[in-house]
C-alpha cells in the first residue's frame, strides 16, 4: 500500500521539521511549503491526501489559501487541518468557514497531530487511542 502523502504549508521552519518528524515517524509522507502559493502550486503539481496549513504567512494566507483549494475541482476534495497559535472560538469559526476540515492549536501534541491526520485520511486509530483528539 502507497503511504499517505501530507503537505505542510507553514512559514516557519521549526514547525515544518516538528510536523515532519512526527507525521513521517508513524508513516506518512511529508512535503513542505512555505507559503500558501507553494503550497497551491504543490497540490496542484501532486496532490496530497491532506494538507496542513498555517493561518498567519507571508504572500498568501491559510484561510486564502484554503478558499482557492476549495474552489479548484481536483483539489476540492483534499481534507485540510488548519494549525494557528490563534486561540479563539471566532477563529476555529473562521478557519472551518475557509475550508479547514479540522483547528489544531500551535504548539499541537505529537498524539493530537497524529491522530488528526489518520482520522482525515481514513487510517485507522491505535488501538487505546482517540482520547485526547480536539
Amino acid at each position: 500500500m502507497t503511504p499517505f502523502r501530507i503537505l505542510v504549508v507553514d512559514d516557519a521552519v521549526t514547525v515544518r521539521a516538528f510536523s515532519r518528524s512526527v507525521l513521517e515517524a508513524d508513516g506518512f509522507v511529508v512535503d513542505e511549503a512555505v507559503n500558501g502559493i507553494e503550497g497551491l502550486e504543490r497540490a496542484m503539481a501532486n496532490p496530497p491526501d491532506l494538507v496542513i496549513v498555517d493561518v498567519n504567512m507571508r504572500k498568501m494566507d491559510g484561510y486564502t489559501m484554503l478558499r482557492v483549494l476549495r474552489r479548484d475541482p481536483v483539489l476540492r476534495a483534499i481534507p485540510a487541518i488548519m494549525i494557528s497559535t490563534e486561540s479563539k472560538e471566532s477563529d476555529r469559526e473562521q478557519a472551518l468557514l475557509a475550508g479547514a476540515n479540522w483547528y489544531i492549536v500551535k504548539p499541537p501534541r505529537p498524539e493530537v497531530l497524529v491522530e488528526a491526520a489518520r482520522l482525515l485520511t481514513g487510517r485507522p486509530l491505535q488501538p487505546g487511542r482517540g482520547e485526547g483528539v480536539p
